[in-house]
């Protein structure tokens, strides 16, 4: 190596040497720091207190067998349903919002939901003075088979883990753009019912709503609260 090139090595030795003193300190502790969080990011487990399952989507059906509830097909046999007053609609009120991408003759459902989402709507606005949401209710099996294709999440139309929104028992309630004290009152709430086994409730995790079914018993749990309350104010 010759005197030249051995002088050019040098130099830049010297170069690089100066302009690493030359950066601030707090430069070299931002890069330490920054690799410091990234070797400690941890994944945050899914571990909702409302989870959804496979016996849960079989209860569900279960129930709708109880009934003797038919699976809706498609939109004739809704309209029938719903001429017949087998279904009947879900009005909004100041406590009540319906999610405007629910098609008119789709927001409709068992006039026990009804009475679900009307009681849970009017305590929730009397703590927030804000409206639920109801994102999603009755489906038919037409619509159900169409959603698959769009939503890999989405229940079956058939088979004893089907989606319970067939028989109209069932709808979801938004999530997004909740408080987390919103939130937490969302699911103490439907854990409530679903201890007493008047529902089965489940936190989406893809959807950003709830998912409850609701079990004609709530009518019959309704009025034995109600009677209760009466005779306590008596």
């Amino acid at each position: 190596m010759g005197a030249k090139t051995t002088g050019l090595i040098t130099s830049s030795i010297l170069l690089l040497a100066t302009a690493a003193a030359a950066l601030p300190a707090n430069a070299v502790h931002h890069v330490s720091r920054y690799r410091h969080h990234r070797a400690h990011m941890r994944h945050v487990v899914w571990n909702p207190v409302l989870k959804g399952s496979y016996d849960s989507q079989l209860r569900q059906n279960e129930e709708i067998d109880r009934l003797q509830l038919p699976r809706i097909a498609d939109d004739q046999q809704l309209l029938e349903l719903e001429r017949t007053q087998e279904l009947v609609p879900i009005e909004e009120t100041r406590a009540l919002h319906v999610s405007a991408s629910i098609k008119p003759d789709k927001r409709y459902a068992r006039p026990w939901v009804i009475q679900f989402l009307n009681d849970m709507s009017q305590e929730y606005y009397k703590e927030f003075h804000q409206p639920l949401q109801v994102n999603s209710a009755v489906r038919t099996i037409e619509q159900q088979h169409k959603l698959r294709r769009s939503n890999g999440n989405a229940a079956p139309e058939t088979g004893e883990s089907g989606s319970s929104h067939l028989a109209g028992i069932t709808v979801d309630l938004a999530k997004r753009g909740l408080t987390r004290k919103q939130h937490q009152w969302v699911v103490d709430y439907l854990k409530n019912l679903r201890d007493e086994n008047l529902i089965e409730a489940a936190e989406e995790r893809r959807q950003a709503c709830f998912h409850v079914m609701i079990s004609d018993r709530y009518t019959e749990w309704r009025e034995a609260n109600k009677m209760a309350d009466k005779i306590a104010g008596e």
